[in-house]
């Protein structure tokens, strides 16, 4: 290792990935390290939500991403004999700029991050495993092993993006709870002889489970995902959400055939058995070590949130690292690690953690759970229900409703320490804690969208047309200004790096914007010319 390291991560798959770039935008030095030699396949995720790719687009890694990406995605929902078809793009939201679901395997999500991240300096160490950290009242004491040797390094912290089998969330103590589930998925890459259907997404709902056909096969046309009474409990060693044994290419042709379809595979390139689990932290925090994705949270494959939860979770905490050693730098403290900013971490995204295990534990038990009462759901009153599906495809709202629920875009930090209303109140405009909504706003010129406006790191001011001057104000690395000339008022909001107001108020208070900013560590940002 060459240079000082301020923030070590554990975990080279998406979230570790965007964690590293997040805390990098935002003045930390990274190092990333990944115990595999090589890059994990095939995918397991291939879905991003609308709000995580929000979450990005100020990383610079969006335009690629959708390159890559089906953003006008189709499904066939095959109940019982009916078929409806159903489309996910150009969904009834008018308050992003990405109103569909895109489909894009997990590998070119990892490839689109990891040459983002290579272009600011920044390699992925492979082959190079944690072995043990513990946390210590000057930094995070780290022993990294690697085909070269053993190594130790200290750094104010480590992230740990490691997975289930988290060795940092071994070493720093924290348990989690929860079970296995009694129902496996089963992967594979097919390439099928097909009698009907279309060229998009299919999904069957039969009673012994769902099937879905994604054509995202990385090694064959088809990726097929089945759900399935696991055959014995999963003990100490399973691996959850990691492929295990392959699954022979009869027992997948009966998936197919007892779905109800006609389709033959035709090759079979790749499969496996994956163990479930629903699991969550105690907590994803203790003192300089931090959990995310995986390591942090397990969810069923319902609704697609794994990868994207993880995602989230690195854009949430990266900027705090960032701006906590900037802080540091300016004002050394013995205590770096025990400020609301960091703090602010787990009371943030561990009660969104706890509401998307519900979510998708409920959504997992009507798609998969083996018991009478889902089985029958599926088999019996979903095809008896099919007729009804296309009218409420129809109402766009209520499906965009659905899908805002689903991609987080509900999401709020209200109750966070770092979400302040100055005085007096402004009005008329999101809490702080909420995310800021897209729209059509002008700063001169012609007309702009405002997430397109702040699609760069750091923290942006947001002035009303009428607002005074702020004293000061600079248009620094990490703090740029806006007069939104068709928002009349004379109030001010402060948007977070991650798209979160974080402060509000009816006219400057400039007081209180400084306690705010010096409250996430980017007071020294607020200091220049007019």
């Amino acid at each position: 290792m060459t240079g000082a390291v301020d923030v070590l991560v554990v975990g080279a798959g998406p979230t570790g990935l965007t964690l590293a770039l997040q805390a990098h935008c935002h003045g930390a030095r990274v190092r990333v390290v990944e115990r595999r030699p090589e890059a994990f396949r095939p995918s397991r995720a291939l879905i991003l939500h609308p709000r995580t790719l929000e979450a990005l687009r100020p990383l610079g890694v969006t335009d690629a991403l959708l390159g890559l990406a089906d953003t006008a995605p189709t499904v066939g929902l095959h109940l019982g004999p009916q078929v409806v078809r159903a489309g996910l793009a150009d969904l009834a939201l008018p308050d992003t700029a990405f109103p569909h679901l895109s489909l894009i395997r997990q590998a070119d999500v990892e490839r689109v991050l990891a040459t983002a991240l290579a272009g600011r300096g920044v390699e992925v160490e492979r082959g190079t495993e944690l072995v043990a950290v513990r946390e210590g009242r000057h930094g995070a004491d780290a022993v990294l092993r690697s085909r070269t040797g053993t190594d130790m390094i200290r750094c104010p912290f480590v992230a740990g993006c490691d997975g289930p089998a988290s060795t940092v969330r071994a070493c720093a103590g924290i348990g989690w709870y929860g079970r296995p589930y009694a129902v496996e998925a089963v992967l594979a890459d097919i390439d099928l002889s097909r009698g009907s259907g279309g060229d998009g997404a299919e999904a069957f709902a039969g009673r012994q489970g769902l099937l879905l056909l994604f054509p995202l096969g990385e090694q064959a046309a088809w990726r097929l995902l089945a759900t399935r009474a696991s055959d014995s409990t999963s003990g100490p060693s399973a691996r959850f959400g990691q492929p295990g044994p392959a699954v022979p290419r009869a027992e997948l042709q009966q998936l197919l055939s007892d779905a109800g379809t006609d389709a033959r595979i035709e090759r079979l390139v790749w499969s496996a058995r994956v163990p479930l689990q629903y699991r969550l932290a105690r907590r994803f925090r203790r003192g300089r070590l931090f959990l995310l994705g995986d390591a942090a949270h397990n969810y069923s494959p319902a609704t697609g949130q794994g990868m994207n939860a993880g995602i989230q979770d690195a854009v949430n905490l990266g900027w705090k690292l960032g701006f906590a050693i900037g802080a540091a730098e300016r004002e050394p403290a013995d205590q770096l690690d025990t400020g609301a900013l960091l703090d602010s971490y787990d009371r943030e995204r561990r009660p969104v953690a706890c509401r998307r295990l519900l979510l998708t534990h409920a959504a997992f038990w009507a798609e998969a759970s083996t018991g009478r009462v889902p089985s029958w759901l599926r088999a019996v009153a979903a095809p008896h229900g099919a007729p009804v599906v296309p009218v409420l495809l129809d109402r766009r709202r209520l499906v965009a409703e659905g899908i805002r629920v689903i991609s987080q875009l509900r999401v709020d930090y209200r109750r966070s320490p770092l979400s302040v209303k100055g005085a007096p109140r402004l009005r008329g405009a999101p809490h702080p804690g909420d995310r800021l909504p897209d729209a059509t706003v002008s700063v001169g010129g012609p007309p702009r969208r405002l997430h397109d406006l702040l699609a760069r790191p750091g923290v942006h001011l947001l002035l009303q047309r009428d607002a005074e001057p702020l004293p000061d104000a600079t248009h620094g690395p990490y703090l740029d200004v806006l007069r939104l000339m068709n928002s009349p008022g004379r109030g001010l909001m402060a948007v977070r790096p991650d798209g979160h107001v974080g402060f509000t108020c009816g006219a400057p208070d400039v007081a209180g914007l400084n306690g705010w900013l010096g409250l996430i560590g980017a007071a020294e940002t607020w200091a220049g010319r007019t």
